[in-house]
């Protein structure tokens, strides 16, 4: 890139931190051992189902396509809503604003949504579309940036807790290199503090151990950026911040040491009692000191049973996220990956996992 591109682009994103600044923060995230804090108060406070403590956990749901878009022309068309026949990023992210004060009526304190996305598929092998959210110098896209304030402000709002994630395999290739990844994560963490958000929740990348380019985001070295973000700090606030790894994998000492908070994945984990493996086996590495563990995704169900994933979680002191992938052959209204996606909670699934959600959280007012 030639000395004046670099000039304009730095330009550019230094207007969007202004033209997006915010001062007045309404919702605060803390962590203190175990548990997480909003303004000073545990979550669902003084909550117990079935004798099992739920204060202090962040249940959540993987809705990572809030901000999804495709820049590749051959590819675009493949998301076009049913109604419309054609794609549109605006409305995907109207759509998942509307619904969210809804999702945490049911007790959703939380939510995953990235930079990259997932895949709109819910898993391919392949990703040819072109949902990278930064330029290939590591450039965060204003386009990008402004639906997801609107996100987060809209959950600053409603005193929930995004995790905001910064890369997704299949689409971090599309950064030039390793200085390209290092600028973007540096890039997300100032706009952050430009917006003086305090309620954000950072995993580096999705699945770290998972075919990912760039060695900085594998799990040998991917604590470099955990240590990045730890250190950004402005007006006395930095930003918590972790990263996770597929399915029953259980993290490394190098991540356990540098999180905030630990992130577990259930994908594959069929078996409601390896769950509760996984979050023994997770508290036992070297290094593991008393910190927040979270799933935020499974994509396994079951929720009319007594035991499930879920409430396997619950009863390990550990939050859960849901995982609600459409397969090929169900409506859109199935899947909270699937692009387009429907963001309302409009199949059987989703009604399930929402009414054991209010069940065990209580729901919030």
């Amino acid at each position: 890139m030639n000395f004046n591109r670099r000039i304009f682009l730095g330009l550019a994103l230094l207007a969007s931190f202004s033209a997006f600044a915010q001062t007045t923060p309404r919702t605060q995230v803390t962590i203190r051992g175990e548990q997480f804090f909003i303004n000073g108060k545990p979550t669902y406070p003084n909550r117990r189902w079935k004798g099992h403590n739920i204060e202090g956990l962040l249940m959540n749901s993987r809705m990572v396509q809030g901000i999804f878009d495709d820049l590749n022309p051959e590819t675009a068309a493949n998301w076009a809503y049913p109604d419309t026949k054609k794609w549109d990023a605006d409305r995907n992210t109207d759509e998942f604003v509307a619904q969210m004060e809804t999702w945490r009526r049911y007790g959703l304190l939380s939510f995953t949504i990235n930079m990259q996305g997932g895949s709109p598929y819910g898993y391919s092998s392949q990703q040819p579309w072109d949902n990278a959210g930064y330029t290939p110098d590591g450039t965060p896209r204003p386009e990008y940036l402004a639906r997801l304030a609107r996100i987060l402000d809209r959950a600053d709002a409603l005193g929930m807790v995004p995790m905001l994630g910064l890369f997704y395999f299949g689409q971090d290739e599309r950064l030039r290199d390793e200085a390209a990844v290092v600028r973007a994560v540096s890039s997300m963490v100032d706009w952050l503090h430009a917006k003086n958000y305090r309620h954000v929740l950072i995993e580096v990348n999705n699945e770290s151990n998972v075919r990912y380019d760039h060695d900085i985001l594998k799990p040998a070295r991917v604590h470099e950026l955990i240590e990045l973000v730890k250190k950004k700090e402005q007006n006395g606030h930095r930003y918590l911040v972790g990263t996770s790894y597929g399915g029953g994998f259980i993290p490394l000492p190098n991540v356990v040491r540098a999180s905030d908070f630990i992130l577990l994945h259930g994908n594959g984990v069929s078996d409601p009692a390896k769950i509760t493996s996984m979050v023994q086996r997770t508290r036992a590495v070297e290094g593991y000191t008393p910190k927040p563990i979270l799933f935020n995704e499974d994509d396994h169900f079951n929720f009319e049973q007594e035991t499930n994933n879920f409430t396997a979680a619950v009863q390990s002191y550990t939050s859960w996220g849901y995982f609600d992938f459409r397969g090929k052959e169900e409506p859109m209204t199935q899947g909270y990956q699937t692009v387009p996606v429907d963001w309302g909670i409009n199949s059987e699934r989703k009604k399930q996992f929402f009414n054991l959600l209010q069940e065990i959280t209580g729901g919030l007012r």
